[in-house]
């Protein structure tokens, strides 16, 4: 390992926090609260060699833009209910890529210069920049215009987010985009192939599909969204078919290269966001049968993300991360290095990975802000308790929202036996649907109970609309050990969607034994 270069008689900084996501703004607030020197430097890079313009946009933008986008795909359904209700409009509705791609750069950019402000206004020093690890308390830092400049620091925090992966196939960088790119390009989509079933992927083929775009979704395997409850998987699934979306199961992408008007093609939507003079073609292996090709305008990739750790010198200091390039922590969010720490999902411990059951998505900016507040109290404040990642809230903006806490029913079942778990569930029509009249029986909700402890709640899913605002309140009493008598004895507000989750009293088991009844 090498030594830190020239003496180094005191560090520049206390704390340098590496991404000012929500973990890292709020390690780097509470640190200055300590009377600590410190540094916010949000990395610059690229979405990908293609990609001409650089955005430091956090984990919180990204998900308030995906909420955005979602919003942006129910108004045009909301347009089409409105006239059961009675609207009339002059002129037909109809949907601007452009203003929709205005709007939402504008709100992120707002949210990057706001977070700049609310760190430099606590008194931390803000820097959009790269860099990169020399030693283990010497950084390399490069400004925007490319100047260099080296830093001690007495502690490092890294919060670095996430990114969408290239498969590594020809064409890839040249003639895709990424979900993080997306709505950034000025152009509309037109008929888009998304590449890959993982949350990212699900959300954008919704939200394209409800702006009215053709959109074709390409699964590796024959599963949608794996990792996560496989019955809330297929339900959102189901969904997607009958509102639209293509599926193409167990195939995989070999390659995409650009075709000109002369082979069939139409205008491509390429990486930098200009058209090309023609379309794009992909080639498309399957597991089974042969290899085919298609043309679409755009190619989407959206297979999950990656940990945004390479080439920032973690392996020069001894830093060690994972096969996928998580960097490996401990408990107390504590790399191999003793005084470098890191947040999120970029890291893998013990403690967040084994205790949450719902799937492998990224941790709510929340839940990212309170890890950040109690590393930065054990670093400098004394004994802290630890961060709780047992009832992890999640939401996913699919195209009927869908919201968890606590476990799946696979995971449930594994940890306590199936024997020992009751599962009780029900479909449910929300009153403003009754007036179009649509989607009867699309909404969903069970709660998983574990049955020895009172039928403790272990597990609540819900897919329908505003389903992370119904669940952010029941996850609280779940963090209390919320029980179903105690579900059961909630007075029901009425007349809402989550007065549903206080009514429940047909179990899974009672379904299935109905359904093989049915059928005899």
């Amino acid at each position: 390992m090498e030594q830190p270069i020239g003496p180094l008689s005191s560090f520049d900084y206390d704390l340098l926090v590496v991404g000012a996501g929500s973990g890292g703004q709020a390690v780097a607030k509470e640190a200055v609260g300590f009377n600590k020197r410190v540094l916010v430097i949000d990395p610059v890079t690229p979405f990908s060699e293609a990609t001409t313009s650089v955005l430091g946009w956090s984990s919180v933008t990204m998900a308030t833009v995906r909420k955005l986008l979602h919003r942006a795909s129910q108004l045009g359904q909301d347009i089409q209910d409105s006239q059961k209700y009675g609207w009339r409009f002059k002129e037909t509705a109809s949907h601007s890529w452009e203003g929709l791609s205005d709007a939402l750069l504008g709100h992120a950019e707002s949210c990057v210069l706001g977070v700049r402000r609310d760190l430099t206004e606590c008194g931390a020093a803000y820097l959009r920049a790269g860099w990169e690890m020399l030693a283990p308390h010497v950084v390399e830092v490069t400004d925007t215009d490319g100047r260099k400049s080296r830093l001690s620091v007495g502690t490092l925090v890294i919060d670095p987010g996430e990114r969408p992966p290239y498969p590594g196939v020809p064409g890839d960088r040249e003639h895709c985009v990424t979900s993080n790119e997306l709505f950034s390009r000025p152009r509309p989509p037109g008929r888009t192939l998304v590449v890959g079933g993982s949350p990212e992927g699900v959300e954008c083929a919704g939200f394209l599909a409800g702006l009215g775009h053709e959109v074709t979704l390409m699964l590796p395997t024959s599963d949608l969204l794996p990792g996560f409850d496989l019955k809330m998987s297929q339900k959102i699934e189901n969904h997607m078919l009958v509102h639209g979306v293509h599926f193409l199961y167990e195939h995989t992408l070999s390659k995409v290269e650009q075709i000109g008007a002369q082979d069939g093609g139409r205008r491509c939507w390429g990486p930098r966001g200009a058209e090309g003079p023609g379309g794009l073609r992909a080639s498309l292996l399957s597991r089974d049968g042969p290899a085919t090709q298609e043309d679409f305008d755009t190619v989407l990739l959206a297979a999950g993300i990656e940990a945004s750790t390479s080439n920032i010198g973690l392996e020069r200091v001894g830093v060690k991360c994972s096969p996928d390039g998580r960097v490996l922590v401990n408990e107390l969010d504590q790399t191999s290095v003793d005084h470098v720490y890191c947040l999120s999902s970029s890291s893998s411990s013990s403690s967040s990975s084994s205790s949450s059951g719902l799937g492998p998505h990224c941790p709510s900016p929340v839940l990212r802000a309170r890890s950040g507040r109690l590393l930065a109290h054990r670093l400098y404040g004394g004994p802290t308790p630890l961060c709780d990642y047992s009832n992890i809230p999640l939401v996913l903006f699919t195209p009927l929202e869908y919201s968890a806490c606590g476990l799946s029913e696979e995971r449930a079942n594994a940890t306590f036996g199936e024997a020992n778990i009751e599962v009780y569930h029900s479909y449910y029509w929300p009153l403003e649907w009754t007036v179009p009249p649509r989607d009867k029986n699309s909404c969903y909700v069970k709660v998983i109970c574990h049955v020895p402890d009172q039928e403790r709640v272990v597990g609540l899913h819900l897919m329908g609309p505003h389903a992370g605002d119904i669940v952010q309140g029941f996850s609280a009493a779940m963090t209390c050990g919320l029980t179903k008598g105690q579900l059961d004895a909630t007075a029901s507000l009425q007349p809402t969607a989550a007065q549903v989750l206080t009514s429940l009293t047909v179990t899974q088991r009672e379904s299935e034994a109905m359904m093989v009844r049915g059928n005899c």
